[in-house]
């Protein structure tokens, strides 16, 4: 174990899944860019070569088709687009065609992309680039929607994001990225879909995701101040 931040969870992730496999390509908007997508990125243009981390032309709509094909072909495709919003502009990609093939053609079809979305307002962001719409991928037959809530959770869960056989949207918020805590070495992987108990008690239930988790456990303290046990 050893303390690392969600950005270096991150990062640590994409090294393992694309050392385990060399199928794996890692892609998006500023990948090789020198602050590497809030640090998420950097190194590994260096560490595994042009072919397998590249930047890419501003279009999202394209940028999620080619991942899509490369993963049809036999890649693992880790695709990065930097604000969530203008991932909107590939949702005919998403819905028609990622979530749907492996139903379309019997099982027999794989899609293993995993598109990672950054969210969370800051200084400056208006209205087109602080939406929240993981309710919206939710309800998309044929997709997972995965929104850790520490670097442990986004080292692991980005793990079986990679090596997970359909479409995985892989959501950060940004406020979360200098974050940090006790992250596990080498291929550590969270299975996908499954809840965690944070705090045990007896009177009151919070349920919570990305950054609204950290949001709940400030709470919880201020409910034991009066007594108020949390499960």
């Amino acid at each position: 174990m050893k303390q690392i931040t969600f950005a270096e969870a991150i990062n640590e992730a994409i090294d393992v899944a694309m050392s385990i496999d060399e199928k794996v390509i890692c892609y998006g908007l500023g990948a090789t860019d020198p602050k590497g997508i809030f640090g998420t990125t950097i190194g590994l243009e260096k560490k595994f070569g042009k072919e397998r981390v590249f930047d890419i032309p501003t279009s999202e709509n394209a940028m999620t088709g080619v991942a899509i094909g490369a993963s049809i072909g036999g890649f693992k495709t880790i695709m990065t687009h930097q604000r969530l919003d203008f991932f909107l502009l590939a949702m005919d990609q998403l819905v028609n065609s990622a979530a749907k093939m492996h139903y379309m053609f019997n099982g027999e079809l794989k899609v293993p992309v995993t598109i990672r979305l950054i969210l969370g307002r800051g200084w400056g962001q208006g209205p087109s680039h602080s939406q929240n719409l993981q309710s919206w991928f939710a309800h998309i037959p044929g997709l997972k929607v995965v929104m850790p809530s520490s670097a442990e959770e986004a080292k692991g869960l980005l793990l079986s994001s990679i090596f997970d056989p359909n479409p995985v949207l892989f959501l950060e918020h940004r406020w979360l990225h200098n974050s940090s805590s006790q992250v596990s070495e080498g291929d550590y992987r969270i299975q996908l879909g499954k809840s965690k108990r944070l705090i045990k008690g007896d009177d009151i239930t919070i349920v919570s995701m990305s950054y609204l988790t950290t949001e709940a456990i400030i709470a919880s303290n201020y409910l034991k101040s009066f007594g108020i046990k949390q499960k």
